[in-house]
């Protein structure tokens, strides 16, 4: 390389030679008007080559001293990284081990390090939430919130406090920026659900279930919120029907209806409408139709409420006989029909119905209390004493009457939804015992 150099400047030399031979006469070299000068064109070449020269070496110098400066920062960077890198890994590693103070004071030492460190800032929001220091928690996030404020972390960070603090209007809106980042996030969805259902927003749940289910990744999912949408359009209504709003509880319900024949909180809220508005005949007619279609024995005691009060005993009589003629072998309606007769002072007539249930190896703790009264009421205590021992000696006695098919939460008082698990159209008469002690 370095003979090549010599090589090339003997030959730069020899031609630079040549030409001062053939170029002698003087060149006129201006700077300014009264700086004018001359000398020989040689001369002005060597100057110019010189002064190219001077000018890439400055350059090359300023490139060198550059690369040398940012070199110089990017291994201070690098060192500080790594102090970083390993303080959060030992503060992961802390909060992985339940560590808290450890990883607390892991943690601290990182943004000591690097005041802008996201994760540090996060993960010292979720200790400090665990702790419920809700403001702490609170100023973490939104520090974390000033460095990237469109990172979904920390939005549903800061939804979640926002949340356990009861401010749920401010929850709203975080979840609200979340979804014009991505309006198809499911569990913004969730999370905005459960807030606008706490504040019994029932119009805007419906809207946001039906986006929801459009949103469900697969069919089993569709179905699940499909069920739930009609438990809200459910809670509607009822919600209408409590404010006076008639018409419209009258339109969820028999929606409801229509998408699920079988949706027996629809049926009483329609016939409670109906009672609003004074038409009795109208709702015990549609009530029989619903017991019709769903064979719902919560619907056959609303039925037979109404028309023990209204009076007429022998058209609800003929009810049970018709349902019993259809259906013989259901042990469900002679139980309800020996508790009418029993409720009507009918003696005979409920011993002989509850007999042949009991024949029937029924399991309703509450037939043997019956039959226990009707023993007393004849005399027949030593009976009597028969039927009230085999209630003792169920394990599960019969304490309610309601209970939820679902989780088995048992209830003195008809709900359209279990308060325990939250599902709708579960209840039911705890025939079988099935409900868990309370």
């Amino acid at each position: 390389m370095g003979k090549l150099t010599v090589l090339l400047f003997v030959i730069f030399l020899s031609a630079l030679g040549y030409f001062a031979l053939l170029n002698k006469e003087p060149v006129t070299f201006t700077i300014t008007p009264k700086m004018v000068y001359e000398m020989p064109k040689i001369a002005l070449v060597l100057l110019s080559s010189s002064v190219g020269a001077a000018v890439m070496l400055l350059i090359f110098f300023i490139r060198d001293t550059k690369r040398f400066i940012e070199g110089r920062h990017y291994q201070r960077k690098q060192k500080k990284d790594m102090v970083v890198q390993e303080l959060y890994s030992k503060a992961l590693n802390a909060i992985l081990a339940d560590n808290e103070e450890e990883a607390r004071a892991a943690l601290e030492s990182v943004l000591k390090e690097e005041p802008r460190h996201m994760d540090a800032l996060l993960r010292l929001g979720d200790i400090a939430a665990g702790d419920e220091d809700y403001q702490k928690a609170l100023n973490y996030y939104r520090r974390a919130g000033e460095i990237q404020p469109h990172s979904l972390e920390v939005l549903f960070s800061l939804e979640r406090i926002m949340g356990k603090t009861g401010r749920t209007i401010e929850a709203l809106m975080y979840l609200d920026n979340i979804l014009e980042l991505d309006p198809d996030n499911l569990t913004a969805l969730y999370r905005q659900r459960t807030l606008l259902e706490r504040r019994e927003k029932w119009d805007d749940l419906i809207s946001l279930q039906r986006t929801i289910i459009k949103c469900e990744h697969n069919e089993k999912d569709r179905e699940r919120e499909q069920v739930n949408l009609l438990g809200y359009k459910y809670e509607q209504g009822r919600y209408s029907l409590e404010n006076g709003e008639l018409e419209k509880a009258k339109k969820a319900f028999k929606t409801i209806i229509r998408m699920d024949m079988n949706f027996v909180p629809a049926y009483l809220g329609l016939a409670e409408e109906m009672l609003r508005e004074e038409k009795t005949e109208d709702a015990i007619a549609f009530l029989e139709k619903g017991f019709a279609q769903t064979s719902s024995p919560i619907v056959l005691a609303r039925i037979e409420d109404l028309l023990i009060n209204l009076g007429e005993p022998g058209r609800l009589i003929m009810l049970y006989k018709n349902s019993t003629l259809k259906e013989p072998q259901n042990q469900v309606l002679r139980f309800f029909m020996g508790k009418l007769f029993y409720r009507l002072e009918m003696l005979d007539d409920a011993f002989d119905t509850l007999i042949a249930v009991d024949g029937a190896s029924s399991p309703y703790p509450e037939l043997h209390q019956l039959l226990g009264n009707i023993y007393l009421r004849r005399r027949q205590c030593e009976r009597a004493v028969e039927e009230f021992k085999k209630v003792i000696d169920i394990r599960k006695p019969f304490l309610h009457p309601y209970c939820c098919s679902s989780c088995g939460y048992s209830s003195p008082d008809w709900s359209g939804r279990c308060p325990n698990c939250r599902e709708w159209n579960t209840y039911e008469f705890n025939l079988h015992g099935m409900c868990r002690t309370q």
